[in-house]
């Protein structure tokens, strides 16, 4: 079959989707064409739909029908916390655990001399504008990976923050549940050592 096959496209732009390689793709196209009326065209109408009206939130650049998002209008969250993420899966992922109950601010990345991603290439302006601006914010909790590179935007969204007032605190980093210590990696054994606590 060729690329220009209709379900060869299929596939190849399936493919495209994280955690899908080729042969998934093609399984998953098998099934959706097995039953069109009652998957195809239903995941179709879907996708046009979600592609036209889901929007950036103008305020912490979460995605929704609405701008601003339905956490940011939602009253009953914590204003004067806000949990700093690398990306809206990260925000998605804190909401499904249902563990924080403040308001967000995506950044669109982390800082990385390697990758060419500078401070003016990330969403870090506007959430020094909303920490500055009087909104009575108290506490911006910095939730990025534990890698070099959400090191380094930890510590450079801290220097900017300062000035502000504001408290700036990190997720506790170290030994995950039901971990067992001789298959961790070093980071996180070192993590773990440094961010002990009495007990």
């Amino acid at each position: 079959m060729s690329e220009s096959d209709p379900i060869e496209r299929l596939v190849g732009l399936l493919a495209k989707l994280p955690g899908l390689g080729r042969r998934s793709a093609r399984r998953a196209v098998l099934r959706m064409l097995m039953q069109p009326d009652s998957t195809m065209l239903p995941l179709a109408d879907a996708l046009r739909e979600a592609a036209e009206a889901v929007r950036r939130c103008s305020v912490c650049g979460n995605l929704d029908t609405q701008s601003p998002c339905a956490i940011c209008r939602d009253p009953r969250r914590e204003r004067g916390l806000i949990c700093v993420v690398e990306g809206v899966a990260d925000l998605w992922a804190l909401e499904r655990a249902q563990v924080h109950r403040g308001l967000y601010h995506v950044l669109g990345g982390t800082l990385s001399a390697l990758g060419g991603v500078g401070p003016e290439d990330l969403a870090i302006r506007p959430l020094i504008e909303r920490v500055a601006e009087g909104s009575g914010v108290e506490e911006v909790i910095l939730a990025l990976p534990a890698t070099v590179d959400g090191a380094t935007t930890a510590h450079y969204l801290t220097d900017r923050l300062r000035p502000t007032g504001v408290q700036v605190t990190r997720l506790a980093q170290g030994v995950p549940i039901g971990g067992a210590l001789d298959v961790l990696d070093d980071g996180t054994l070192a993590a773990a050592v440094k961010a002990r606590r009495p007990v």
